[in-house]
């Protein structure tokens, strides 16, 4: 089972950011204003801890999530995607999400392969996730879908990337 030593570190970075990619990529496909936006991130980050303190998850996702709850892996994470995204549009953003996770799934299949279908699910996860945490469009909370279909067709995006 891979671990942090496997990686070199912009490797690990990658892999360091991809729940951050992955929920920033359905976020962009529809933006929903403040309120939509911290329900998505917070969805997103109850996966990264659910795993961090799940005994039971792969190796790998346990190592990316327990880092990731750490004050310099976050600040790893976030400094980066900041470098990564600067005056970005949220199309833009979504495009470049979706490329990183092929990165990150190339990155898997070479270096991580026994690890690389559990990783890949627990990204897939964190994107449906994500989708389902707010409601899209409506007014005032009315008359708005759970999944738009933006979000359906980032989350086709998102499996196509990652290859599951």
């Amino acid at each position: 089972m891979a671990n942090k030593t496997n990686f070199t570190p912009e490797e690990w970075k990658l892999l360091l950011e991809s729940p951050m990619m992955t929920s920033m990529a359905v976020t962009a496909a529809e933006p929903s204003g403040l309120w939509g936006m911290l329900k998505e991130s917070f969805a997103s980050a109850t996966d990264v801890a659910k795993a961090a303190s799940d005994a039971g998850a792969n190796s790998l996702v346990k190592a990316v999530a327990t880092d990731f709850t750490t004050s310099e892996g976050r600040t790893t994470a976030r400094d980066d995607l900041k470098a990564k995204l600067a005056g970005s549009k949220p199309s833009d953003i979504k495009i470049k999400s979706i490329e990183s996770l092929k990165r990150v799934s190339a990155l898997l299949d070479s270096k991580a392969p026994a690890d690389a279908a559990a990783f890949k699910g627990w990204l897939r996860q964190i994107s449906e996730h994500v989708a389902d945490a707010a409601e899209e469009g409506g007014f005032l909370g009315f008359g708005g879908v759970k999944v738009s279909e933006a979000e359906k067709a980032t989350l086709s995006d998102i499996s196509h990337a990652l290859g599951v």
